[in-house]
């Protein structure tokens, strides 16, 4: 799914997040809204190149560990590998790996000349030449673990076999079936949201009052990865860029209407905005809206035909579509073999952004996961009583 708003109907209780609030509320009795350093998840940050030396397109990536099977996280659409930061230290703490979460094309700190190229193809691609680039022809075991759009875009990495050294794949809340039906009210969600913050603060705090992300933990985290200082003035011009481009050609005389508006409604902010920051959004997801379909559609029945062990979480059993559901029950959907199979987990219930709400109940899937698979070694014993079912 593009983001937490794909769960609007179904997104954590009102109670659940003052809940949050309450548990890390500062000794002042207000919650501590500041932003914390990825620092304090990840051993190191790196910007990877490909491409040619001196016009390649450029990645940023975020690695934990030493050790173990390559964990190779992929966050959903419209935030950044910073999702990934609670859940690092949960597995960490659990299993034996390493961690390499990545910024997709057009989030994060990634910077790529072909900005505007969404398309499953290409994104799968760039999760291949990263791992070829930090890892040469000789990766190690890899495990592919995707949320929402990086669900989708693990999958179709896994499917195309573009990673040889892929041992298991993870799917976490990305079903085709009700991925697709939310896309009809994408559009409503991105433009009903805040157009820019104040601060990085009153972001953070805006996240986890409308249930975004309700672990304020990760959201102190994450959000420095979905949104980018500018200035006032660039703001109201990229804003006023993208209603032009999304009207498209209009009469002279809306144009001056238009203009007339915004030169009232600038005379006012005037004497409060010259010189000011604002913060807004790094990724304009509208924009990517033609490759909404193309992101889902056929990715139940591509995961069901991986022939490598799956673990499929879920934020709730109505996630499920009929391939899935089929599958699910029958133990195979395209072919007599057990491709089909795989393990499930409905997670109780706590929005769309799974791990990042329940870092720790995810952690415990995908170790129970890895260890059953004899992927990971166990750290310490996690006292997990996750049921899968398969």
């Amino acid at each position: 799914m593009l983001e937490e708003s794909f769960d609007t109907e179904q997104s954590a209780k009102p109670e659940d997040v003052m809940e949050r609030k309450l548990e890390l509320m500062e000794f002042g009795g207000k919650p501590d809204y500041s932003p914390v350093s990825w620092r304090e998840y990840f051993d190191q940050m790196e910007d990877v190149r490909v491409g040619p030396a001196d016009d390649g397109d450029v990645y940023r990536i975020y690695k934990a560990g030493h050790d173990g099977p390559l964990l190779v996280l992929l966050h959903g659409g419209g935030h950044s590998a910073l999702s990934w930061a609670v859940f690092t230290t949960a597995i960490a703490s659990r299993v034996t790996c390493r961690v390499l979460a990545m910024d997709l094309r057009g989030h994060g700190g990634t910077l790529v000349r072909q900005s505007d190229d969404y398309s499953t193809h290409t994104m799968s691609s760039d999760v291949a030449n990263v791992i070829g680039a930090c890892y040469g022809q000789t990766p190690p075991p890899i495990v592919l673990i995707g949320h929402g759009v990086g669900g989708a875009i693990a999958v179709h990495t896994a499917s195309n076999m573009l990673l040889p050294s892929t041992v298991g794949l993870v799917a976490i809340d990305v079903v085709e079936g009700s991925a697709t039906e939310a896309l009809h009210s994408m559009q409503t969600f991105l433009k009903g949201r805040p157009k820019s913050f104040k601060s990085m603060d009153h972001a953070i705090e805006w996240s986890v009052g409308s249930g975004q992300i309700t672990n304020l933990e990760s959201a102190r985290v994450s959000m420095v990865g979905q949104i980018k200082r500018c200035g006032v003035e660039e703001a109201e011009a990229m804003e006023k860029a993208s209603l032009v481009e999304k009207a498209g050609p209009v009469s002279d005389e809306v144009v001056e209407h238009n203009e007339e508006s915004h030169h009232q409604s600038d005379e006012k902010e005037n004497a409060t905005s010259e010189g000011q920051v604002v913060y807004v959004w790094r990724i304009d997801l509208s924009k990517s809206e033609k490759y909404w379909d193309g992101w889902f559609r056929g990715t139940s029945n591509l995961f069901l035909a991986c022939n490598l062990p799956k673990l499929l979480l879920l934020a709730g059993i109505d996630r499920l579509d009929r391939n899935l559901t089929i599958g699910q029950m029958q133990g195979e959907m395209l072919t007599p073999s057990r491709s089909g199979r795989f393990m499930m987990q409905v997670l109780p219930p706590c929005g769309h952004a799974v791990q990042e709400n329940r870092p720790e109940k995810v952690a415990d899937a995908v170790a129970a996961f890895l260890l059953r698979h004899k992927f990971a070694e166990a750290r310490r014993e996690t006292g997990s009583s996750n049921s899968f079912t398969q």
